[in-house]
């Protein structure tokens, strides 16, 4: 599919996978792609725009045609924007969350959205962080992690997260938001979150990220030589 070498890492929210992705990208200097995002600007999108997430047809061609662009701020952040609006904010929030799940489900949006995927692996390479990078969009990468934790560590996550931002949240609801959530991304009928058969699996539930990403190097290491 691609000589470009690509590192996928796949996951469940609140893993980790998005923080590993962004620190081996880094240390590589490899591009990124943040899979989650394409799905959370669709459904941001389609707020936008009108379109109700019930309406598959219509969400499809909002991905089909989606106008984004990423940008890095001066922070490290990545921005996104949809049309100029700056929808960074708006797609990281639970809310957002559960749109890109929504609309993650739709195999019409999933197939509108492959191809845009798989151009962002470019030389030097590409670190690809999502539910199905190594099962659908790049089923032939060379190295492929797969990150987990227990959805109670991972609301806890991201409890911590949101209370440090100064927001009001109930975790036993995020609880609840999280176990539903694995449960849409897990039985859907299109790219169900999965391993794939190769990939190398992490439990982070008792793991410090620090040591899950040196687990992680170390595998890239023997794998690239880098």
């Amino acid at each position: 599919m691609t000589e470009v070498p690509v590192i996928c890492i796949d996951g469940p929210s609140g893993a980790g996978k998005g923080t590993i992705a962004h620190m081996l990208a880094e240390k590589l200097g490899w591009h990124l792609l943040d899979s989650g995002s394409l799905y959370r600007v669709t459904a941001f999108a389609c707020q936008h725009d009108g379109v109700g997430l019930e309406d598959e047809n219509k969400v499809a061609e909002v991905a089909r045609h989606l106008d984004v662009r990423f940008e890095q701020a001066p922070s490290g952040e990545v921005l996104v924007y949809y049309r100029d609006v700056d929808a960074s904010r708006a797609i990281r929030t639970e809310e957002g969350g559960r749109g890109a799940s929504t609309v993650g489900a739709m195999p019409s949006v999933r197939e509108a959205l492959l191809q845009r995927q798989r151009d962002f692996a470019e030389p030097p390479g590409l670190v690809a962080d999502g539910r199905d990078m190594g099962t659908v969009v790049f089923p032939d990468a060379p190295l492929k992690f797969f990150l987990t934790a227990s959805a109670e560590e991972r609301a806890q996550r991201r409890y911590k997260q949101l209370i440090d931002k100064g927001e009001s949240v109930s975790l036993p609801r995020l609880l609840r938001d999280i176990e539903e959530r694995d449960e849409r991304d897990s039985s859907r009928s299109v790219s169900p979150l999965l391993p794939a058969d190769d990939a190398i699996v992490i439990d982070s539930t008792a793991t410090p990220i620090d040591a899950v990403f040196a687990k992680v190097m170390a595998d890239v290491t023997t794998r690239f030589g880098t």
